[in-house]
């Protein structure tokens, strides 16, 4: 089971004891001993060791290459969500950096097993990517590598355009949409049955037409395409565009890719915190010596530094674990402390009830960043980790407090945090004025779109679709349409939006 010496072998098995001790719950773990260069080549490809070959990895492997020689940056931990988990030590780590990423390992591998989010993936990605990479492969050799290649390149520039949500819902599909349009178009308002001379009065004819148009409407709205708007535009491109099989295998490919590693995006915060939260424990409890403590700290605290105006996923997922742990140990939860408006009192509110290991791995359990955030994150919090809106001092220089108000700093980050900060994207219509055009809004929540971004975004969107394409978005408050035929691109202003979506310049939107 991997390649460790005795001794490093022998502290797995007791750091794996001590975390299952602890109600830690996790696949098995499998540690690979490697090299700096070695362990650079595994980040470069994501973690895995093998991937299809495309330039963008080998990229990544000369930036970590130069900062690890310059001393700019160190990879202490990489772990796989997989069954069993892999997880990569450096050989030239000290004992106690050793122990330091054994017990993180095993903080991650608990939360990729038992988050809700990671639910849904594969726990057999270690395969199934060397076989898209064997695959991708063939293709490079029966239709040549460069054609294979661009035509990754251009997935790689739309892979965002997904909907992370979708494994959880059943958001139906366009062939109930098509099944019931079909039904609807032949069915007739349904009457309550009474006598002639009491017909009029059971069924009003207001009532009747009111009928009629609902049916109508809904009818008109299935027979669209796609029937609703759709978020994840790879599948739409999947099912619709005119691709060879090739490439719909490879696109079909990477979506399944991006589908893998979008939960990590969605709980980095929360998933790092955990890692943090029970490494220390394990650390300053059982693992560390006293002759070790001071390295322990000197690294510990390096992988928790933050600076003001800026977020650490680490120190910010673990200090607020350590809260709702504290929070739920001293009873501070509950309508009665949610009433309470005095701040003394409630800084000092004490009713033991030991629920906050209980608590915490529950929330370990169901939350992601966003509800994380949105749910936990308390003035008493904001103001102990100091989470105000900074400014610069523009005599001195210097960073200095502008706002304290919590709730901005709060909005921000929710903000950075929705979609993974990118913008929300959906096809609305796929035979835009009936000539096969695609058509795409964006989803305004109150952040433009940058359009230099956007247009290239058409342009990739183009070489799929192989047909014009229009994204539909608001900018300073007034509707705009960005367009790319495959020759030109263009921005127009529109005063009215796609049927399907309604208005889109109106007040509401621009004032959001």
């Amino acid at each position: 089971m991997g390649n460790l010496t005795p001794e490093l072998a022998a502290l797995r098995d007791e750091t794996r004891d001590l975390a299952k001790s602890y109600g830690l719950d996790f696949y098995e773990v499998i540690f690979e001993l490697v090299d700096h260069d070695e362990l650079n080549m595994i980040a470069s490809y994501g973690g895995f060791p093998t991937r299809y070959p495309h330039w963008r990895f080998g990229m990544e492997y000369e930036h970590l290459t130069k900062s690890y020689a310059y001393g700019l940056s160190k990879i202490y931990e990489l772990v796989i969500n997989n069954d069993p988990c892999y997880a990569y030590l450096m050989r030239s780590n000290a004992l106690t950096e050793q122990k330091l990423v054994m017990a993180h390992v095993y903080g991650h591998c608990d939360f990729f097993k038992n988050n809700a989010w990671f639910a849904h993936t594969s726990r057999t990605m270690m395969d199934a990517l060397a076989n898209h990479g064997s695959k991708i492969r063939r293709y490079m050799d029966r239709h040549g590598q460069e054609r294979v290649e661009n035509f990754i390149d251009v997935v790689h520039s739309l892979d965002n355009l997904i909907d992370p949500y979708s494994p959880y819902i059943d958001r139906g599909n366009d062939a109930r949409q098509v099944a019931r349009a079909a039904e609807g178009s032949t069915r007739e308002v349904q009457k309550i049955a009474a006598k002639d001379y009491m017909d009029r009065y059971i069924n009003p004819p207001e009532f009747l037409k009111r009928e009629r148009e609902r049916m109508q409407k809904e009818e008109q709205q299935s027979r669209r395409f796609p029937a609703r708007p759709a978020r994840d535009v790879l599948k739409f491109l999947l099912d619709n565009a005119p691709l060879e099989t090739w490439q719909q295998d490879v696109l079909a490919m990477l979506r399944e890719e991006a589908y893998y590693f979008a939960p990590q995006g969605m709980t980095k915060i929360m998933n790092e915190g955990w890692a943090v939260f029970w490494h220390s424990k394990l650390m300053t409890r059982h693992l560390c010596d006293a002759s070790e403590i001071v390295q322990y700290c000197d690294t510990h605290s390096g992988t928790l530094a933050t600076r003001p105006g800026q977020i650490n996923p680490y120190k910010m997922g673990v200090e607020l674990f350590r809260h709702i742990e504290e929070r739920w140990d001293h009873g501070r939860f509950g309508a009665e402390f949610q009433a309470c408006d005095d701040p003394e009192v409630r800084r000092k509110w004490h009713r033991p009830t030991n629920e906050g290991r209980a608590k915490v791995f529950e929330v370990r359990r169901i939350y992601n960043d966003v509800t994380f955030i949105d749910e936990f994150v308390t003035p008493e919090f904001a103001e102990d980790q100091k989470m105000f809106v900074y400014g610069q001092d523009p005599q001195t220089g210097q960073l200095m407090i502008v706002d304290r108000d919590y709730r901005k700093v709060k909005e921000q980050l929710l903000a950075a945090l929705t979609n993974f900060g990118n913008p929300i994207i959906k096809v609305v219509d796929g035979n835009y004025r009936n000539r096969g055009e695609l058509y795409l809004v964006h989803e305004w929540v109150g952040g433009d779109l940058q359009l230099e971004q956007a247009q290239m975004t058409l342009q990739g969107l183009y070489q799929l679709w192989q047909r014009p394409v229009h994204i539909e978005t608001i900018e300073g408050g007034k509707g705009r349409l960005l367009s790319f035929d495959g020759e030109a691109a263009t921005s127009t202003e529109v005063t009215a939006s796609h049927p399907a979506v309604g208005r889109v310049g109106s007040a509401k939107a621009a004032e959001a």
